[in-house]
């Protein structure tokens, strides 16, 4: 079985010189702790950490890495996660070794919900920033992976109540 689980970017400043420079809003900084202190118990004991190397993505993945207590050296950064495509997004997923079962993906919209639409037996409008998505997929290959099952969903909204 394959574990991949989806963290879409928190909530992002536009105040930048480019889009990949955006950093976080002190909003999205607030959501990626909330999010990020409640999924302890739906984590693998391993696992990889992927990163898109835009700004509002690598931060949201250390924050993340450090309140579940990994070193921010086990974060991976892959220019090829800086997509918004669901088709570019899936060809990163497949590329991964078939060695590691569980990776944690720190990416963008619109890739991250048209993959979750695509490919989970969910449909959900919207993955919000700072969203954790938990997805099970029963193959031995990343390259096989299809349909999945949604195992857990955390939305910043689903704290705030």
């Amino acid at each position: 079985m394959k574990n991949l689980i989806i963290v879409r970017h928190a909530k992002s400043s536009w105040y930048a010189v480019s889009d990949k420079d955006r950093s976080l809003s002190s909003r999205g900084v607030k959501d990626a702790h909330l999010v990020s202190s409640e999924i302890l118990q739906y984590l693998p004991k391993t696992f990889i950490i992927w990163s898109s190397t835009a700004k509002r993505a690598s931060e949201t993945a250390t924050i993340f890495t450090q309140n579940i207590s990994c070193p921010l050296e086990s974060i991976i950064y892959k220019d090829e996660l800086y997509t918004f495509e669901c088709k570019e997004l899936l060809k990163v997923i497949k590329s991964c070794s078939d060695s590691y079962d569980c990776v944690i993906l720190f990416g963008h919209n619109e890739a991250i919900t048209d993959f979750v639409n695509k490919f989970t037996d969910v449909f959900v409008e919207n993955v919000p920033t700072s969203g954790f998505v938990s997805i099970n997929f029963e193959v031995n290959s990343w390259e096989d992976i299809d349909k999945g099952e949604i195992k857990k969903m955390i939305f910043p909204r689903h704290l705030k109540r």
